[in-house]
């Protein structure tokens, strides 16, 4: 094939743009292409000066217009940054129509809404939420998440991205990706170790911006990480997000379970309804003799069930791996799929589809297959 401008322009209508997952020829992020013979300068215009993701451009660029201009012979690439106004336009494209935030409740039309919620901290809620959502990726689910504990975030550690989103405009908010999975935090705004001193009302204005400004695209679940209890956040979510429904963590000892049944109570006080129940930490598995020890005790997540009126989804075992996992950002489903931990997670994501199943564009559930 001749190296010519058409051909070179068609082929890069192929270079997908890794975190707004169009064609860089559609973003009219292809600023200038020239040609010296078979060789080839080209100059494209990332989003934001420093894109973490400029290597992923620059081998998805190379590998293309090799395989698809096989004469193709040196290839020059240069890197730009948009203007403001070339951002707004591509926001333009990739958003639409922006959702005013009065109308959040008609997220529940697009994706299957689930709050994972805690009675208590400690119990593994954020674990839960993480090796569940990648669960549902690798069962071929686009899953999304929102932070929405902003005073104890841990999703982009747990998530293995400490990187912030990108800015189209300020109703366009690039989420941060991993493991297949596109997530929004706090903490993928603030250092770390910064805290966030926040009223409530704040807390409010940040998850509604969240729910409205982020670009998730093409997901089919948007699972919440909730702040432990029933305060100012779990509130404005149910307010917020009515057709919302709630996934409950707990741990087999009373202390918890007690704690969490009231959970569970303000989700059927404001109609959200509560699709299960995941026991966290429900027994280790010595490895020597190979037999169950309850180390947090036995049978409170069934009577946490029972008295809700759901079933207990699944049972996670205490492992090793499954702490590690959180700390350095690689999933237990990810980095060590046939673990006992791994497993029971990926049972409570086919259980979480049977009972909750993506919506289809028309707002009617999809046939699970």
């Amino acid at each position: 094939m001749a190296v010519t401008h058409e051909a070179i322009m068609e082929a890069l209508k192929g270079v997908m743009d890794p975190e707004l997952r169009r064609s860089v020829v559609e973003l009219d992020m292809v600023k200038e292409v020239r040609i010296h013979g078979n060789d080839v300068d080209l100059t494209i215009n990332l989003t934001v000066p420093g894109c973490p993701l400029k290597a992923t451009f620059e081998r998805d660029v190379v590998e293309r217009l090799r395989r698809e201009i096989p004469d193709i012979g040196q290839i020059n690439l240069h890197f730009g940054a948009m203007t403001d106004e070339e951002r707004a336009a591509v926001a333009a494209k990739v958003r639409g129509a922006p959702m005013p935030t009065a109308n959040t409740a008609r997220l529940a039309e697009k994706y299957r809404i689930i709050g994972v919620a805690s009675g208590k901290g400690g119990v593994g809620k954020s674990t839960v939420t993480v090796n569940l959502a990648v669960a549902l990726e690798r069962l071929g689910y686009p899953v999304g998440i929102l932070d929405a504990d902003i005073y104890g975030f841990s999703i982009p550690r747990m998530m293995g991205n400490m990187n912030r989103p990108v800015v189209l405009d300020e109703q366009s908010i690039v989420p941060v990706e991993n493991h297949g999975v596109r997530f929004i935090s706090a903490g993928s705004l603030v250092d770390e170790d910064t805290p966030i001193i926040w009223r409530g009302p704040m807390l409010t204005k940040m998850i509604e911006q969240f729910l409205t400004n982020v670009l998730w695209g093409d997901i089919q679940y948007l699972l919440i990480d909730l702040p432990p209890g029933t305060g100012d956040v779990a509130l404005s979510i149910a307010q917020m997000l009515p057709g919302a429904q709630i996934l409950i963590v707990t741990t087999p000892q009373a202390a918890a379970s007690q704690v969490a049944i009231r959970v569970g109570a303000m989700a059927q006080k404001v109609n959200q309804r509560i699709l299960g129940i995941v026991e966290n930490m429900a027994y280790f598995v010595c490895d020597q003799c190979s037999k169950e020890h309850y180390i947090f005790g036995k049978g409170g997540a069934q009577s946490l069930a029972a008295q809700l009126g759901t079933e207990v989804l699944g049972r996670i075992p205490l492992q090793g791996e499954v702490r590690l996992g959180g700390d350095v950002g690689d999933p237990v489903v990810v980095e060590d799929p046939d673990s006992l931990a791994a497993r029971a997670f990926f049972e409570v994501a086919r259980r979480v589809v049977e009972l909750a199943p993506p919506v289809s564009v028309a707002g009617e559930a999809r046939r699970v297959v």
